[in-house]
């Protein structure tokens, strides 16, 4: 299927906006960074976003993490691979994003917070959001995964002419924009 809308040409300041949160997630808090992809991996996953699952499964990669813990993301529960923190991490991923199938019940919020200070779970809860923003809007504009044009972020924006992005910042990840019709519709 073929991209619908490039939405960061069009939105430019929200996207900006949207960046500005994650490059408080990724250098403002104690969460690490492996940590901060397995729940982008598992939200994406519950979300079926195959952009943010191909994107985040890359970023773990960069981070060494081997094969068996990126695909054990799927089916977490069943896994021997991850440890309590992360599991706790895990688990209330899948409650806040599934937040419509009963909300965050008491016996997951206990448990995260045993491994997890306030702020930490501020941070935590902030970056689950944050995913699941970024699905909602790569799924239904059916942002394409393409690791040719992905490339690692080296700037919050780039500019290309007339001061509009050149690409966008899709969870760490720089992705370019195509095309110069105002981001209207995707190239085909």
């Amino acid at each position: 299927m073929a991209q619908r809308l490039r939405y960061a040409e069009l939105a430019p300041d929200g996207i900006a906006a949207l960046r500005q949160v994650e490059h408080y997630l990724n250098t403002g808090t104690a969460l690490s960074p492996v940590l901060l992809e397995l729940v982008r991996l598992r939200a994406s996953t519950l979300n079926g976003c195959d952009f943010c699952l191909h994107m985040h499964q890359a970023e773990l990669r960069k981070h060494h993490e081997p094969e068996s813990r990126i695909e054990a993301v799927a089916d977490w529960h069943a896994s021997d691979a991850f440890t309590p923190r992360e599991q706790a991490a895990l688990a209330y991923t899948d409650a806040v994003t599934n937040v419509q199938e009963g909300h965050v019940d008491d016996g997951v919020y206990a448990a995260v917070g045993g491994f997890f200070s306030g702020k930490e779970l501020v941070d935590l809860t902030m970056a689950i959001a944050m995913i699941n923003a970024w699905n909602r809007l790569a799924i239904p504009f059916r942002l394409e995964w393409d690791p040719k044009k992905a490339a690692p972020m080296t700037k919050s924006v780039e500019s290309g002419s007339g001061g509009e992005p050149a690409a966008l910042n899709h969870g760490g990840v720089m992705v370019s924009a195509v095309g110069d019709d105002g981001g209207k519709v995707a190239e085909e």
